[in-house]
């Protein structure tokens, strides 16, 4: 069965992303409506053999669309989303505009599709850093309860849109030429370089970034009492987060534990090779749907084994945004 479907934010990163993923999975639709900004209006997009021209998103823009996927920033969802809603429009929101709002569901299919319904016409995306972070723990922790995670995200240039992945790439042949790096996308250069994740900080010291992953993570596991801290930078990586990740558990585990769990566990994938010093990297997770998983060791300075570490990677924007969103419109569906 198809749907009438739109895109809101399509000349984005994220935007363009959904396309290649519809296309992929064979997303079942009858139509196809793409919308950006104003400056975008009129643009053409090639999809599946045909092109579609590009609307100007407006309240206007949902009658008679079953499902709209936003990635069109957070300040234009709080403008646009309730108005597809009321056309009757079932709303999957990429922005943290309405993540942390109660009435609306905060899914990763893998952990909570469950939640999907009882929506009331918006279900949010959670942040990148955390879909790659806790896709792979949530196994873990319904396994034997988690009750603290450190973590710590090496976060690529794409988490701040396409502006910033061609920054990182000019900046690296303005450097390798001799030139100054211009900034514009980032207030540090990023090239051959890494800072403090580029959100607000909070007057706890915190940024933005850090308290989304500690705040998300609590209510996608549906677990208040989680201890989690964060600290989250940035790192001259085109399109795959990286993040060291220590959690301590309720009783003891081991990492060959661990390794089982995660080998039959949905949207990931172990590469964890001592061996050869093999594990994921940005290059092995880039393009790829699932999250992958090494580096995985016990943590030998808390008692009982009860502590573990791993290394994630995962594709920002595929798991991180909108892959995860489609997956959750195919359950819509």
């Amino acid at each position: 069965m198809g749907c009438n479907l739109a895109i809101a934010g399509v000349t984005g990163a994220v935007g363009q992303e959904f396309l290649r993923i519809l296309e992929e999975r064979d997303f079942p639709f009858d139509s196809l409506k793409v919308l950006a900004s104003s400056r975008s209006k009129g643009k053409k997009i090639k999809f599946k053999g045909k092109t579609y021209i590009v609307e100007e998103l407006g309240k206007n823009s949902f009658a008679g669309i079953d499902i709209a996927l936003f990635s069109a920033g957070g300040a234009r969802s709080k403008e646009f989303a309730p108005a597809a809603v009321e056309a009757g429009t079932a709303v999957v929101d990429n922005s943290s505009a309405f993540r942390m709002d109660q009435e609306v569901p905060l899914v990763i299919p893998e952990i909570n599709a469950e939640a999907i319904a009882g929506h009331k016409g918006i279900i949010a995306n959670p942040n990148c850093s955390t879909i790659i972070g806790i896709v792979p723990v949530w196994p873990l922790h319904k396994a034997n309860a988690v009750k603290r995670m450190v973590v710590s995200t090496y976060q690529a240039a794409s988490g701040a849109g396409m502006s910033a992945m061609l920054e990182l790439e000019n900046q690296s042949r303005e450097i390798l030429d001799g030139k100054e790096p211009t900034c514009k996308a980032f207030p540090y250069q990023i090239a051959f370089n890494c800072f403090n994740h580029n959100s607000a900080l909070g007057p706890n010291g915190y940024n933005e970034e850090e308290m989304k992953m500690v705040k998300e993570t609590r209510k996608i596991f549906d677990c208040p009492e989680i201890a989690i801290t964060c600290t989250c930078v940035r790192v001259p990586v085109m399109r795959a987060h990286c993040e060291s990740i220590n959690l301590e558990f309720t009783e003891a585990i081991t990492p060959d534990e661990v390794r089982d769990l995660l080998s039959t566990a949905p949207g990931v994938t172990v590469l964890d090779d001592r061996r050869n010093n093999r594990f994921p990297m940005p290059i092995d997770a880039s393009g790829k749907d699932d999250i992958l998983v090494g580096r995985i060791r016990q943590d030998e300075s808390l008692a009982e084994n009860r502590g573990i570490n791993i290394w994630v990677a995962g594709d920002q924007l595929r798991k991180g945004a909108a892959l995860n969103a489609v997956q959750i419109a195919e359950k819509l569906l």
